[in-house]
């Protein structure tokens, strides 16, 4: 898919607006790090060997605080009290903690020893300068924003969020803020798809809604195709009014997928029309999301510039026993319950692919592979969060 894709252009934005957005290029460290030996408790600075057979009584020659430069070197017999942070004293291969040591004037009796390397970090051990910290493709969590102004990146530079066009299809869907008829449904797929998109990195742009009619459902996909990316919502199965295949086909498509063999979310298209990747996904809410979060999401992904895709299945045991049909992967609407190591999930009443209500019960999805028919209470089973 990645074949051909023209990424947005970069942009450079201050640090503490890029939460969430994708690196453009590598960032290296500026110095060191740590820059010094660091203590990592309040204590005593020692030569691990002074203190071999504890009880010890050390001469402490000074004392040095967070914030402050060390003045000291150490010397067999002789100890620095250090406070964490601080940097350690020449001639200091450890720190005996605060807790172990009584002190007397200028010495001090430490009762327990320490391995050599215990409490201080040395120079250079998380990183040295030049080196990599954080590469081209990785989205800024607060981790990486952390990391980034320890290293004094006041701006960084970023992917541009990808465009992504939405089309729903249909003459029963209705803007949302009307009052449809018994037969109609209100477009509730352009503004889930568009919360998604966003999730994603993306920014949405919802189209108007085409109708059953092949001439002006291919000029709203040519609108769509101005953009980064198209996503379609429904009209993409095989019934009589179903005319996006039949409109991409006749703009020089070229088809990778007419289908998957999961449920929701069977009858989806996924081909590129000059380059521009373009995905038409089932047009039952569900079957919307759950194609979205496993197909289309990639690409979103990638046009955002990314290493790979953040989609992440997890497990639980079953609250209770669970059969399926084995044909398909299925993706059903589910709840956890529980706490840490000890979590269940279990599915949702539903009435398929097109009841929201009771997708907006469930925090998960559960993933019924194809492979077995049934799972007992307290087998695991994967899951997919919402």
């Amino acid at each position: 898919m990645a074949e051909g894709l023209t990424l947005p252009p970069t942009e450079t934005v201050p640090l503490a607006e890029a939460l969430e957005r994708v690196v453009a290029s590598d960032t290296v460290a500026d110095r060191d790090y740590p820059p010094f030996n660091r203590s990592t408790r309040d204590g005593y600075a020692v030569v691990a060997s002074d203190v071999a057979d504890p009880p010890v009584t050390l001469d402490v020659i000074g004392e040095t605080r967070a914030g402050e430069a060390s003045q000291f070197r150490i010397e067999p017999g002789q100890t620095v009290q250090i406070m964490t942070g601080a940097p350690g004293p020449e001639g200091a291969d450890s720190v005996v903690m605060q807790e172990y040591a009584e002190r007397d004037g200028d010495r001090v009796t430490l009762d327990r020893g320490v391995a050599s390397g215990k409490n201080l970090i040395f120079r250079g051990s998380e990183t040295r300068r030049g080196e990599v910290v954080l590469s081209a493709g990785a989205v800024l969590g607060y981790p990486e924003v952390a990391l980034l102004g320890s290293v004094g990146c006041a701006e960084v530079e970023v992917h541009g969020r990808p465009e992504v066009a939405i089309l729903s299809t249909g003459d029963e869907v209705l803007p949302i803020d009307a009052t449809p008829e018994p037969y109609q449904i209100r477009n509730s797929n352009a503004y889930s798809l568009a919360a998604q998109v966003r999730r994603a990195g993306g920014e949405p742009r919802i189209l108007p809604i085409a109708p059953d009619t092949q001439e002006r459902t291919r000029e709203l996909i040519e609108q769509g195709l101005e953009a980064d990316l198209l996503l379609l919502s429904g009209g993409a199965s095989v019934g009589k009014y179903d005319y996006v295949a039949s409109a991409l086909r006749d703009l020089g498509a070229e088809f990778f997928l007419t289908g998957v063999a999961i449920q929701p979310g069977k009858p989806l298209v996924f081909a590129k029309v000059g380059g521009k990747p373009v995905f038409g996904l089932p047009g039952n809410p569900i079957s919307t999301m759950v194609t979205f979060e496993l197909f289309a999401r990639v690409a979103v992904d990638l046009l955002a510039g990314r290493k790979a895709s953040r989609m992440v299945f997890s497990g639980a045991r079953l609250a209770k026993d669970f059969k399926h049909k084995p044909a398909l992967t299925r993706f059903l609407p589910a709840t956890l319950t529980g706490d840490y190591g000890d979590v269940t999930v279990d599915p949702v009443q539903w009435q398929g692919s097109g009841d929201l209500v009771a997708l907006a019960r469930a925090d998960c999805f559960l993933v019924a592979t194809p492979d077995r028919e049934s799972w007992k209470a307290g087998e695991w089973i994967s899951i997919l969060p919402r």
